[in-house]
């Protein structure tokens, strides 16, 4: 193996861990080696979307595929990045159709038609969406996660009858995936099998709860400081009913709670407390925070204030305004 090549091979490894800093390492020493390396300009874009450098990451990518007009990881990883964070859903999907011309496995052509449809999705173009997911190769595909891509695309579509026997082969074939428990769980829960919905819940949280936390994850102090910055900087109309909260940081929710409905991957649940001389609902509230789930949702150290904070702002709304009927506050006077 040449040395340009070790150091792409250690940056990805290192990358697919979570580690930003240690692949960008890599790619830098790649850089030095072949500066007009599409390669090397695909990797620097992905450590960059790693660290949240959102405009820095779609540069580095649009340079490799001006390097090589047929990189379609290159396209793809741009249309990514347009789509999460940014929301340019049509930029997005003109990355994505510049890829599907270069597609040609059934694993390339599926990649490309299950970003057009989540980015058709995200514009709220349903049925582009459902036109878009028929075209979506019969396979087979090598590997199991396609299986469950697939299947949890139709979910989100709303198709259940045609998104429960892909997610069930996927289960099947990696008894390991917590994804794949996870959607086939919801999608049994759509179709009124509570007890076979609660089973792959669970089964979902006993893998999320055996694995390691990211790389990145920040410690359970310095996480803890992030919960309650976020709750210090609440607008003050929202912060009036969480500033005197009773904050917990677990892991996750608890099997208990699953059974009980709630989510297994839920952010946070806001748990309104009655008062003592049984008047009115008072300001008053314990606030459990789920890390590794933020976490998950955030993918980046960056991006977990921002997680917290629209899932705070949800909370309040549902459990206080909503409840009490009561608007939402609009999103001027959050600001």
């Amino acid at each position: 193996m040449d040395q340009l090549s070790a150091h792409l091979d250690r940056g990805w490894d290192l990358a697919q861990r979570g580690d930003a800093l240690g692949a960008n390492a890599c790619a830098q020493r790649a850089l030095e080696i072949d500066p007009q390396s599409p390669e090397v300009h695909n990797l620097l874009g992905y450590t960059a979307q790693l660290s949240g450098e959102t405009d820095e990451a779609l540069e580095h990518y649009r340079q490799a595929i001006s390097l090589d007009e047929t990189y379609l990881e290159a396209m793809l990883n741009a249309a990514e990045v347009l789509m999460h964070p940014l929301e340019d859903w049509n930029e997005a999907l003109k990355f994505v159709d510049d890829a599907l011309e270069y597609a040609e496995t059934p694993e390339e052509v599926a990649d490309c038609v299950l970003l057009k449809v989540d980015a058709l999705l995200g514009k709220g173009d349903e049925a582009m969406a459902k036109r878009a997911m028929a075209t979506i190769p019969d396979g087979p595909f090598e590997g199991a996660n396609y299986l469950f891509l697939i299947g949890r695309a139709h979910y989100e579509l709303g198709d259940f009858d045609k998104a429960a026997p892909l997610l069930e082969e996927a289960v099947k074939a990696d008894e390991e995936s917590s994804d794949a428990h996870y959607y086939l769980g919801l999608v049994r829960d759509e179709r009124g099998d509570v007890r076979g919905a609660l089973e792959e819940f669970l089964q979902s949280r006993a893998l999320d709860l055996s694995r390691a936390a990211p790389a990145w994850a920040p410690s359970p102090t310095d996480f803890a400081t992030v919960v309650r910055e976020v709750v210090s900087s609440l607008d003050a109309v929202l912060a009036t009913y969480v500033r005197e909260a009773e904050v917990y940081i677990v892991d996750l929710p608890g099997a208990e709670l699953v059974v009980d409905g709630v989510d297994p991957r839920a952010l946070m649940i806001l748990d309104a407390l009655a008062p003592d001389d049984g008047g009115e609902l008072p300001n008053r509230a314990r606030l459990f925070v789920y890390q590794r789930n933020v976490e998950r949702a955030a993918g980046t150290t960056e991006a977990i204030r921002e997680e917290l904070s629209a899932a705070l702002e949800r909370e309040i709304t549902t459990v206080f305004l909503e409840r009490n009927g009561e608007p939402p506050t609009p999103k001027s006077e959050l600001n």
